[in-house]
């Protein structure tokens, strides 16, 4: 992963907050975030979640990709299918939030499994009773997997250890 270098990151958020002729509590407002945690990302002082660029990027309507680039968390070249997937997902009107939610674990769940992955949603997979587990890393509970028709072996594999 690319070192983050906020302070080029919060220069640009400004620059575009400014475009878009938005106060600093108007854009915080806007993407759900505070106004000093806002101030503090643009100063430099904070290093913001992926999601929370997300949100900032749909505020300002400008790619969150850039956004994650800037902010090191994105190498340009190597991820950019990985976004244009992404946000294909968040585009997609026929889908509600909660499908859309679905398929971007499912789809981290094979990046990560891949060795690739930049840590969003926590894998979900059965446990031997069926009733879910607990994630390691993150401490969330997670419940059964849903499986499709005929994709019996598309899923994560769970391996002994």
């Amino acid at each position: 992963m690319a070192s983050l270098n906020v302070g080029n990151l919060g220069d640009y958020l400004r620059e575009q907050r400014r475009n878009a002729q938005l106060s600093l509590r108007q854009l915080a407002d806007a993407a759900g975030v505070s106004n000093p945690y806002l101030s503090q990302i643009e100063r430099g002082l904070r290093k913001p979640s992926a999601e929370v660029l997300q949100q900032v990027a749909k505020a300002l309507r400008i790619s969150a990709e850039t956004l994650y680039v800037r902010a090191g968390i994105l190498d340009a070249e190597r991820d950019r299918d990985e976004v244009e997937t992404r946000a294909v997902i968040l585009a997609d009107p026929s889908l509600n939030e909660r499908q859309k939610q679905v398929l971007l674990q499912i789809y981290e769940s094979f990046r990560k499994e891949n060795g690739f992955g930049i840590g969003e949603p926590a894998v979900v997979e059965d446990d031997e009773d069926g009733a879910g587990f607990t994630d390691q890393d993150t401490g969330d509970t997670a419940v059964r997997g849903t499986r499709t028709a005929g994709a019996d072996d598309a899923g994560p594999r769970r391996t002994a250890g």
